[in-house]
């Protein structure tokens, strides 16, 4: 009787030895695992971006921010997404603890919001006698009172991301 050696033990039947086969199928195995990772960075990339909901709509906004109260500032041309947002508009800013940290810190220089408003026509009303000033019908004298209106509701954007401007600062009143 003979005694195996490496390479007997080694060696199929077609010839093939052993370790050809295995590293054949962990080539496989690792293009697989590459692929598969490929296409779920894709999927990530494409869900960076939150789909907008029916009722509402992403909007890309200049202006000046002051605690959690944004201002909106004039219009420029090479904004695409600013649709019915007239200067002087006062939004609600709502968003993650830490990208209200980061607004605040830059409180007195102007910003660009990129975020999601509801679709409502309260935006434009009133009637405007100037930059940032509306004139609107307001409550009847008997229930007239001075201060907050806890009727009037406050237009709220979703904060999603910022930037500082490219220059400016905010008008100090």
């Amino acid at each position: 009787m003979s005694v195996p050696t490496f390479g007997t033990l080694c060696q199929f039947a077609d010839g093939e030895d052993r370790f050809r086969r295995i590293l054949k199928s962990m080539k496989a195995l690792l293009l697989t695992v590459v692929a598969v990772s490929a296409a779920l960075c894709g999927v990530a990339v494409a869900q960076d971006e939150k789909p907008v909901p029916k009722d509402s709509v992403r909007v890309y906004v200049p202006g000046c921010s002051k605690g959690l109260i944004f201002t909106a500032g004039p219009r420029t041309e090479d904004q695409p997404g600013r649709t019915n947002v007239p200067e002087g508009t006062h939004f609600r800013m709502n968003g993650p603890k830490k990208l209200m940290t980061e607004i605040k810190a830059h409180e007195g220089a102007v910003i660009e919001l990129t975020g999601l408003i509801r679709k409502t026509p309260n935006l434009e009303q009133g009637v405007r006698v100037a930059p940032g000033v509306r004139v609107s019908p307001g409550t009847s004298g008997a229930s007239a009172s001075f201060g907050h209106d806890p009727n009037v509701s406050q237009t709220v954007i979703d904060v999603e991301s910022w930037r500082l401007a490219a220059a400016g600062r905010c008008a100090s009143r």
